[in-house]
């Protein structure tokens, strides 16, 4: 395969986009669907974000009446914040989706195993965005085949690379 310049630049350019990842919840949930949301933030949570001082491996994403939010997530404060402002690092965010996304997200989180979980944080478009999976949770023995399955995974590219 020829060395192609621009697969590299997108690469970095999706790197350089994440903010904080939540590896657990692929582990943990069998991720139906994906939604992007936006957050409300104040200005030292943007500062934050920029210097990737967040995390969202604990957070969840509840819906109340009509909105939804993230609660638990972690945005470390900048050490140069305001001194009239206190930071609150684990308050809850509000999320912005669209009304019918919305309406559909809560018929199908009222059904029994759904739930919502915080995927990734990134940037697109100068924007805060949050990744949110419509999620049925995983049994132990899903997870068991699942590391089962990638261990083979990897066990069979080693046995390719000896052979060829």
């Amino acid at each position: 395969m020829a060395y192609n310049p621009l697969m590299n630049k997108e690469k970095d350019d999706a790197a350089s986009r994440q903010i904080a990842v939540n590896r657990r919840a692929r582990h943990d949930y069998f991720i139906e669907e994906r939604y992007e949301a936006g957050l409300v933030l104040q200005g030292w949570e943007v500062k934050s974000l920029r210097e990737g001082r967040a995390q969202v491996a604990d957070a969840y994403v509840k819906i109340l009446g009509e909105e939804a939010f993230l609660i638990g997530a972690h945005f470390t404060p900048p050490s140069g914040s305001s001194t009239h402002i206190q930071p609150q690092p684990d308050r809850t965010r509000k999320l912005l989706l669209h009304a019918e996304e919305l309406r559909k997200l809560i018929g199908k989180v009222q059904r029994s195993g759904y739930t919502l979980v915080p995927l990734d944080l990134h940037w697109s478009r100068g924007r805060a965005k949050l990744e949110v999976g419509l999620a049925k949770g995983k049994k132990q023995h899903d997870k068991r085949a699942d590391i089962k399955a990638r261990e083979w995974q990897r066990e069979k590219g080693r046995l390719l690379r000896q052979r060829g």
